[in-house]
């Protein structure tokens, strides 16, 4: 059952209530973020109602230990987790002695708002204290021109009566993890003090395992303001070993108000040395502009993002916003400034899959920065898995393998997951890393990654896969056994069809480029293959064992998968779902019932491998056992649904990935967003609605208009091209920037050097 709790507007979140009983929702829902730091939607005034309070900062850890009674040889030394760090935003508020919480006092008139165009999150209400009534105001966000900043302003305003008004902006270095194991602090502060500015210094507790501490410094400047001039405010400093505070107080009469823009600076260790921090944060802060004027810089920002990302719907006003929210919260938690850093499937918004990099940037996540970002961007996501080279062949060694086996989870390029299934069986992951590979080269043209870097990365892998791989003497062929492909509801399968072909293909791609970049007179011999080896992997790609079923015509998801009960989702109680709430691991496993895209997973992405027919046969095979309980899974039955003409479910696959967080769709969302997935959204309608392909350097688009739209349109980077793509009862497609292309429409091939338009072919089309 879904669950929306903000109005349906284009550009914005807002509410008019407090949803107290779905109040870690409104959290996730109200997170924001800047590359550099986030936090879920957190009040700054007390709240002792049910909450997740949750600051986090990129790239910042803690190997948690993950050793227990069942451990096996392999297995990951640590569980890393993200950590909720220091907490900056609050502001303690009493009027007249009254603590304000929301779960205490008596409010009225509550909204919040949080503005897409500005990254700016609002909230007011009213309350009643006594004989005083006073309206309170709540505005912030985190700066995109410094990356190191957060702006607050708050404002009481007494609308009757006379009141004492207190106000307590402070840092908080007492913070745990919601998922903490006995209430274990990852935490120690070093020091609080007021001078030069309030400040608070803490560190990261020891590990067992050598990795480096984290030093994190936050200073706080505060500027106090009253509605009358003539009016003192009285100010005292506090620090305890734990918090930094300073107290404003002044008495209001009616119509009297007080306001505080706190500005804090956030610094880490991951830039900054500890010795330098303190004189960095007050650098930062005191250079720091208002609130006002740093707001007109933010929007000025945040609008250069959205004339490249915007995606423009008319006539219907929830896809628009949610194309719009997820494209929001993918930017505020990543835009590919810091090649250090990825993108974890829950950003900043909670601390669910420890918050760490999965295979999600590389599958999902490529396409949208290849089209969206400047080409840096891509380059920065795969040199973040080259730097972790080192550590992907010891992954791979620890299993007694040969080559590199890139970690299903990491921060460091260690793997660091604690469940068994994936991993040692999720491998699939490794075949994604190569494929971006394939996919930044393909899309930009640009072969000098390739040619260098990414062949280092694909060689490790390849000899990941030649390890990897058994030769049956009964059938002849190669096979992979126990594995977990995409579909993570069948464990410790044989012959998963995905990663079969996964495997096939990034050993042949690995032999095509390794035999024409070591030929070149640049090549750099970091890495030498020689003729046995490379015939080795033309054998393994010319002779693995693919299951099919002559029968269905289908490619069968692995060896036994034919053997379950087989039935449509239809058959399910409504109270069965999802299944992973209601029914046990066991009962789920024995199922035939799939997850998220497995062998269509595989069919998207060599697509240009596969008749339009095998498509059809093996989509309406899978998706009706499809329960689609992964964030990642419809947008690939959106595209291949579009693809193959099932129009009408191309679109509820649509609006399932754009709204899935803020309809709370697979009823989890409290735990954060699903961020990586939110590219879904974007994919489900350029790749899917529009059909754009860039198979073998060549752009085409093949595009229908859903029902209900009026239109739609979209930008996109190709190769030093800016297009601007529109969608109505027309095609037309614009060049913006760069020299003219050709291109193909409707499998028309078009030579665009100003702009072309085209009537959408058959019309509006409908189900097939």
């Amino acid at each position: 059952m879904t669950k929306t709790l903000f109005d349906v507007l284009p550009w914005q979140l807002r509410t008019n209530k407090l949803h107290t009983s779905d109040f870690l929702l409104q959290e996730s829902l109200t997170s924001i973020g800047n590359g550099y730091m986030g936090m879920r939607g957190n009040f700054e005034e007390t709240y002792s109602g049910e909450m997740h309070k949750g600051t986090y900062l990129a790239g910042v850890w803690y190997p948690d230990k993950t050793k227990v009674g069942w451990w096996k040889n392999g297995y990951p030394d640590y569980f890393g987790k993200v950590v909720n760090a220091v907490d900056f935003i609050p502001v303690n508020i009493q009027i007249n002695g009254v603590e304000i919480d929301l779960s205490q006092v008596t409010y009225q008139d509550f909204e919040q708002t949080l503005d897409m165009r500005t990254g700016e999150l609002k909230r007011s209400y009213k309350v009643v204290v006594g004989n005083v009534s006073a309206l309170l105001t709540f505005k912030r966000f985190l700066s995109l021109a410094v990356k190191e900043l957060s702006y607050q302003k708050i404002g009481v305003a007494v609308i009757e009566g006379n009141a004492i008004v207190c106000l307590k902006p402070l840092i908080n270095g007492f913070v745990k993890n919601n998922d903490s194991n006995y209430d274990e602090l990852f935490w120690k502060v070093l020091e609080t003090s007021h001078k030069p500015l309030p400040y608070l210094t803490m560190i990261t507790v020891p590990n067992a395992f050598g990795i480096e501490q984290f030093t994190v410094t936050a200073m706080m400047k505060n500027v106090v303001t009253l509605s009358d001039s003539d009016q003192k405010i009285a100010k005292e400093s506090l620090q305890t070993d734990e918090q930094v505070a300073e107290i404003y107080q002044a008495q209001l009469a009616s119509g009297e108000a007080i306001t505080l823009e706190k500005v804090v600076s956030v610094v880490t260790s991951r830039d900054i040395l500890p010795s330098k921090q303190k004189e960095t944060a007050e650098r930062l802060v005191q250079k720091s502009l208002s609130y006002d004027e740093a707001l007109e810089t933010q929007e000025r920002l945040w609008k250069e993002r959205w004339q490249l990302a915007d995606v423009a719907i008319e006539g219907d006003v929830k896809a628009q916003q949610g194309i719009r929210f997820n494209l929001f919260q993918l930017f505020q938690t990543y835009y590919g400034d810091d090649a250090r850093l990825n993108i974890g499937p829950k950003g900043f918004t909670g601390e669910k899959y420890g918050g760490a990099t999965y295979w999600d940037t590389e599958a999902y996540a490529v396409p949208l920065y290849l089209a969206l970002a400047d080409p840096k961007v891509t380059r920065n996501l795969l040199k973040y898995r080259h730097n972790q080279l080192k550590e992907a062949k010891e992954n791979a060694e620890k299993l007694g393998l040969r080559g590199a086996l890139y970690p299903m989870v990491t921060f460091n390029g260690v793997e660091c997951h604690n469940e068994w299934e994936i991993t040692f069986e999720e491998i699939h992951r490794n075949g994604a890393i190569a494929y971006a590979i394939y996919n930044y080269t393909n899309y930009t043209g640009d072969t000098s990654y390739l040619a260098h870097e990414g062949l280092e990365v694909l060689v490790e892998i390849s000899r990941f896969w030649a390890s990897r791989v058994h030769y049956s003497t009964e059938k002849e062929q190669f096979m992979i056994h126990g594995v977990t492909g995409p579909n993570e509801y069948e464990n410790n399968v044989n012959n998963n069809w995905y990663t079969n072909v996964l495997a096939t293909w990034v050993l042949r791609y690995t032999k095509e480029a390794y035999e024409k970049y070591s030929q070149l007179p640049d090549f750099k011999a970091t890495v030498f293959c020689s003729p046995e080896e490379l015939a080795h992997w033309a054998n393994i790609s010319d002779n693995m064992y693919f299951p099919y079923d002559e029968k269905r015509q289908v490619f069968v998801q692995h060896d036994t998968f034919l053997d379950k009960e087989l039935m449509p989702i239809t058959e399910l109680k409504e109270s069965d779902r999802p299944l992973n709430q209601k029914w046990s691991w066991d009962h789920i496993l024995r199922s035939c019932f799939i997850k998220q895209a497995d062998v269509l997973q595989g069919i998207y992405f060599f697509g240009d491998h596969y008749s339009l027919a095998e498509k059809k046969r093996n989509y309406l095979f899978y998706e009706p056992m499809t329960v689609h309980e992964s964030s990642l899974s419809p947008s690939i039955h959106a595209i291949l649904a579009a693809e193959i003409g099932l129009y009408d479910k191309a679109m509820s696959m649509y609006e399932r990935t754009a709204r899935l967080d803020l309809d709370n769709i697979n009823n989890d969302t409290g735990d954060g967003l699903h961020i990586t997935s939110m590219t879904g959204s974007w994919l489900a309608i350029v790749q899917g609605f529009a059909q754009m392909r860039t198979w073998n350097g060549q752009l085409s688009f093949s595009p229908f208009l859903p029902k209900g739209w009026e239109s739609y349109s979209f930008h996109i980077l190709y190769r030093e091209r800016l297009l601007k793509v529109t969608i109505t009862e027309t095609v037309r497609i614009d060049l913006l920037e760069g020299e003219p292309l050709t291109l193909t429409l409707y499998d028309h091939n078009v030579e665009l050097s100003d702009h072309i338009a085209m009537p959408i072919e058959g019309g509006v089309p409908s189900d097939v």
